[in-house]
């Protein structure tokens, strides 16, 4: 059929495949940010799946529900090497400048801006020099400048969400890959939110982020359960995943065969960013109006080959020649959760002598441990891309 038409296209129009079957999480993160606004308290929400099952899109449709609700929706993204100070800084000040205009907040933006050069001051190494000089004040003495964390974040954010009410707008900070956060500023986060629950204040934390972001989470403060709502976003349940293949080919005027649909789910696992990239195939290879079970078998190793290019590649291409070996010695005992020893017997070590490597992979968003000792892929299908790319296992 025609790719100009290509409903599974990027840019194409048709909703995306990450946000059926979301709608309970959706409407959840809704309710919660229109009773922010409506000056009630709301719980915090951070997303928790796999890779490629639509967390990053979900988190933009909940900043357009904030921005909808009269929000000011601060949107960043975590990152190896870039601490969290550095991501908050500049956009705390873009808000606190933008509320600094409005009459009524004015005073109270201005002291945010103030505390907001405190803080940076104590971040000995955050490089904001820029910022600092640019603001043009005085630093507030003696609030958010101990160079402790866990202190000064939340007189930080206190002082942003008070300049909020004080504007009557409430403010969404939307934090995207948590799972790169250092445990002490997890814990400042939960400080944060916790001092500002406590006093009523408009200001809420929407995250997302890989599951090692709930052990994170247990690990820095024992009362995050009741701060947060943790929703799990998975493979999208059969329903929800024949709809989302189904919908965009009949909305443009095409059809699917039952039997194309179901090799299109058996292959995709499901899971919302696999479902585009065979549908998006899979209508390319289409000759007429409809799309047939040949033409999905046709697309599967096109599928493939452009998901180990990109989706795959850009993971394992960051990774160590030792980090790499030990992926594909978890990869040899097939997909699921497998134990430590295991993986250091495939591989001829000692389970001490691979820890290091075991951590830095999980460091880096590669693995996750579901229970103590035991190892999986944050990628679905990440085992059989390890296959494919080492078809021989490493020499002991």
């Amino acid at each position: 059929m025609d790719p100009v038409r290509n409903p599974f296209a990027p840019g194409a129009g048709s909703p995306p495949p990450e946000l059926a079957g979301r709608t309970a999480v959706l409407n959840d993160a809704s309710v919660a940010l229109q009773r922010l606004a409506a000056g009630r308290a709301a719980q915090s929400v951070i997303l928790v799946g796999l890779r490629g099952v639509g967390k990053t899109v979900l988190l933009n449709a909940i900043e357009a529900a904030a921005e909808k609700a009269g929000h000011s929706a601060l949107m960043m993204e975590a990152h190896e090497g870039k601490r969290l100070a550095a991501l908050l800084v500049p956009r705390l000040r873009e808000l606190l400048m933008r509320l600094s205009r409005i009459e009524r907040a004015r005073e109270q933006a201005n002291r945010g801006l103030r505390v907001l050069k405190s803080f940076v001051g104590a971040v000995k190494k955050l490089k904001v020099g820029d910022i600092e000089l640019e603001l043009g004040i005085e630093a507030e003495q003696g609030t958010a400048d101990s160079g402790d964390l866990e202190a000064d974040l939340p007189s930080l954010l206190l002082s942003v969400a008070e300049a909020a009410r004080a504007a009557g707008t409430a403010a969404t900070l939307l934090i995207d890959e948590m799972q790169y956060l250092e445990e002490k500023e997890f814990s400042a986060l939960i400080m944060s939110v916790h001092r500002i629950n406590q006093k009523g204040l408009p200001l809420v934390l929407m995250g997302a982020g890989l599951p090692q972001i709930l052990a994170l989470a247990g690990d820095s403060k024992s009362y995050a359960e009741r701060l947060f709502s943790f929703p799990a976003i998975g493979a999208l349940d059969t329903e929800d995943a024949r709809s989302a293949i189904r919908a965009p080919v009949e909305q443009s005027a095409a059809r699917i065969e039952e039997a194309a649909l179901h090799e299109i789910l058996e292959q995709s696992r499901c899971y919302p960013y696999f479902l585009q990239q065979w549908g998006y195939e899979s209508w390319n290879m289409a000759s007429g109006a409809t799309i047939t079970r040949q033409d999905v078998e046709r697309a599967t190793l096109k599928t493939l080959g452009s998901l180990d290019q990109s989706f795959f590649r850009v993971r394992v291409d960051r990774c160590k020649p030792s980090e790499k070996r030990y992926m594909r010695a978890l990869a040899e005992l097939g997909p699921g959760e497998h134990r430590s020893g295991a993986i250091a017997e495939l591989l001829g070590l000692k389970v001490t002598s691979v820890g290091p490597t075991r951590a830095s992979l999980i460091r880096k968003g590669m693995l996750y441990s579901p229970a103590h000792g035991d190892n999986t892929f944050t990628v679905p299908m990440f085992d059989e891309f390890m296959r494919r790319e080492m078809p021989q296992m490493p020499e002991r």
